[in-house]
């Protein structure tokens, strides 16, 4: 059958370009537009094999096999066809399992059925090498691509090299144009630094824990001097801005900070910072659950697997911006804003669970990285300044 099929094994493809990209194999790292990875993935390989394509498929693994946002974002893909290995953590390390053993089965069964003329494989273990001279010896012509490495050597085994009858190599311009490194620390930056931050958000990017003297000397006033009040430690050398565990520092060595309007320290609702009491008020303030119908969560749950990225800051914004559009009473924005910048406990806890739906836990013990916790709540106050 003259048709050409695409094999991708998304560990290496993607933990390669992060190494590329980022310096690193952790798909933590990186941004990735898949919509822009398969439609790369399949004008490469129908012209490089002169052939129409029947279908992409996009091995990975997610823990206990569960698809993962970007899995459910591609399978909806036309042409794209998703299999799931599972994913373990071994002494802190993440491995798939069952990824190759189906790369191999599905290479076997395309090639013994005569499925496809060309099978493109984009992998890098040595594992699948019976696969690909099966293939062959099927009459299939096997091209491999390589994730150009990071520093100019082979990233591939030798031997799967040695077999396949084309090899090509995705170049940094091919990956660039899909593929973006993570600014880790761009939810952290001050807000000047940051496109499109407004003054509102400014004093949550840029608000810096207060210096810290050296400890007053503690009994009763000298000289009719009272003693000055104890303060917060400093932050840490080169940290502009406080972290929840800062805060919870913080809240050991001083009173409850000015109210929040007050630019002095950045106050968070996380269970692992220092924070006040939710406010009595928090429980007048609607979820976006109770707000969205049954029809508009469907709705949602189809733009957050086709359109949403899943970057947190984006996350926070798409969160803000329906709780927004379905609120009708137009106090209830007044009230929330009036939170600012701490988002309110009940409404913090719901963003952060709809932020995970994005892998946002993948790969970080079952947690959200305070950067990213971080950006989601810029996100999220970013709407109201602008809506507003």
């Amino acid at each position: 059958m003259d048709r050409c099929v695409v094999l991708v094994d998304a560990g290496y493809l993607l933990g390669a370009a992060a190494s590329l990209l980022a310096g690193e194999p952790s798909r933590s790292r990186i941004v990735v537009d898949h919509a822009a990875v398969v439609a790369g993935l399949r004008e490469r390989a129908e012209r490089e094999t002169g052939q129409p394509l029947l279908r992409i498929y996009w091995f990975d693994g997610a823990p206990d096999r569960v698809p993962q946002p970007e899995h459910r974002r591609l399978r909806v893909m036309p042409r794209v066809t998703v299999r799931l290995g599972a994913l373990t953590r071994t002494d802190g390390r993440w491995a798939q399992k069952g990824v190759d053993a189906a790369m191999h089965a599905e290479l076997s069964e395309l090639a013994r059925n005569r499925a496809c003329s060309d099978v493109v494989l984009v992998t890098g273990d040595g594992d699948l090498l019976p696969g690909m001279m099966s293939a062959k010896e099927h009459g299939v012509a096997v091209h491999l691509w390589a994730v150009q490495a990071a520093d100019g050597d082979y990233n591939q085994s030798e031997d799967l090299v040695a077999e396949a009858d084309e090899r090509r190599v995705l170049d940094r311009a091919w990956i660039t144009a899909a593929i973006h490194a993570r600014e880790s620390a761009a939810a952290c930056q001050p807000a000047g630094q940051r496109p499109g931050v407004g003054p509102e958000i400014a004093a949550i990017l840029a608000a810096p824990l207060p210096e810290s003297p050296e400890a007053p000397p503690e009994g009763p006033a000298k000289n009719g001097v009272a003693p000055a009040e104890p303060t917060a430690p400093a932050a840490p050398h080169g940290k502009g801005v406080p972290t929840p565990k800062d805060l919870a520092d913080l809240g050991r060595h001083q009173a409850p900070p000015p109210p929040v309007h007050a630019p002095s320290t950045l106050r968070w609702s996380s269970d692992k910072g220092w924070t006040d009491r939710p406010d009595p008020a928090d429980a007048g303030l609607p979820t976006l659950a109770q707000l969205t119908t049954a029809e508009q969560r469907w709705a949602d749950r189809e733009a957050d697997i086709t359109a949403v990225s899943g970057d947190p800051y984006e996350v926070g914004q798409v969160f803000a911006r329906r709780w927004i559009a379905r609120v009708s009473d137009q106090s209830l924005l007044q009230q929330l804003s009036a939170h600012y910048p701490r988002v309110p406990h009940r409404i913090d806890g719901e963003l952060l669970r709809y932020a995970a739906r994005f892998g946002l836990l993948a790969h970080k013990d079952d947690q959200i990285d305070e950067n990213d916790r971080y950006a989601i709540r810029a996100g999220f106050w970013r709407e109201f300044s602008t809506d507003s």
